[in-house]
């Protein structure tokens, strides 16, 4: 399983669950958001993550996130 932002790339190398994430210096992050919203944020994600990791797949996924 990979958390990222550049899903070509992890596609590519053969990364079987993928995770979008925010972007390269952020992945989890957005600095201009309140501190609640970034918590918003990560929580989402890493849970995301964490279902991804519990999901029985047969092919190359990418998990869908809010924006």
């Amino acid at each position: 399983m990979q958390m990222c932002n550049l899903i070509p790339v992890a596609v590519t190398v053969g990364a079987n669950k993928i995770v979008p994430t925010v972007s390269i210096p952020y992945p989890l992050g957005n600095p201009s958001l309140s501190e609640e919203e970034q918590w918003k944020l990560r929580h989402h994600r890493v849970g995301v993550a964490l279902d991804a990791l519990t999901e029985d797949i047969k092919e190359q996924t990418v998990f869908k996130v809010k924006i």
